[in-house]
């Protein structure tokens, strides 16, 4: 009884702080609508919200973008985050075609993808399309020097991302929680770091496709762990390990 009775002086000390609408009272504006604002993320209107946390993360770990490195898709981030310009930059494709591409294969059977070679590997919002997604980090892991470094984000709330869903597949969304799991079982808790960025605002703008050019930087920064937008892992190979 007690502890009930404290929960609600609390409720109700903060209500007055911060008082909500009255039922029915809430002002949708423009949102109150079936469709969103974009599809695209917001990136036909500027920089996507996740992007504003994909591009934070790896400016923070920049020293780590170094050696022999490895992207997916492109190598637009390593050469934007590079330590150094004697960067060997590769870039992984899951399917020919790509003229960027320096290697075809496949994260989850580990088919074309050399082991024990990658100083850094950027992985931004690749593990979400990887249907085996425990066997894609073992064989990131693989392919790892020791020592090296593993930069990969991860989706939290979000829409479904259609080109990849009709392509090879949008299968998982992930949280602080889940991510520690997948990633410590191969890598070591020691040696995994996850962090989680967003707000009820972020999310609510991410989900509708407006862009982080239209939010102010207070509003981007704020961090509420119970609205996990995008979630980062640093996870380094052991240097013991061969």
């Amino acid at each position: 009884m007690l502890f009930r009775r404290i929960h609600s002086l609390l409720l109700e000390i903060k209500s007055k702080k911060y008082p909500l609408p009255a039922l029915g009272n809430v002002n949708w504006g423009s949102l109150r609508k079936l469709k969103p604002v974009s599809r695209k993320f917001g990136l036909d209107r500027g920089l996507a919200v996740d992007r504003y946390y994909i591009e934070n993360f790896l400016a923070e770990n920049c020293t780590n973008v170094s050696g022999r490195v490895l992207e997916v898709g492109n190598s637009h981030y390593t050469k934007l985050f590079c330590n150094s310009g004697a960067v060997v930059s590769d870039v992984l494709h899951a399917t020919p075609g790509n003229s960027q591409a320096t290697l075809v294969g496949d994260l989850a059977t580990g088919e074309g993808i050399p082991e024990n070679t990658f100083d850094c590997m950027i992985l931004t919002q690749t593990f979400p399309f990887i249907y085996d997604v425990q066997a894609a980090v073992s064989h990131t892991h693989a392919a790892l020097k020791p020592g090296g470094v593993m930069l990969a984000t991860l989706s939290g709330i979000s829409q479904i991302s259609r080109y990849d869903m009709d392509r090879w597949g949008d299968y998982w969304r992930f949280t602080t929680a889940s991510a520690a799991k997948l990633f410590e079982q191969v890598f070591g808790p020691d040696n995994v770091s996850v962090e989680s960025f967003g707000n009820v605002l972020t999310a609510c703008a991410f989900l509708q496709g407006i862009s982080a050019d239209e939010l102010t930087q207070q509003e981007l920064d704020y961090h509420d762990p119970d609205y996990q937008v995008t979630i980062t892992v640093k996870a380094v190979r052991r240097r013991n390990e061969e």
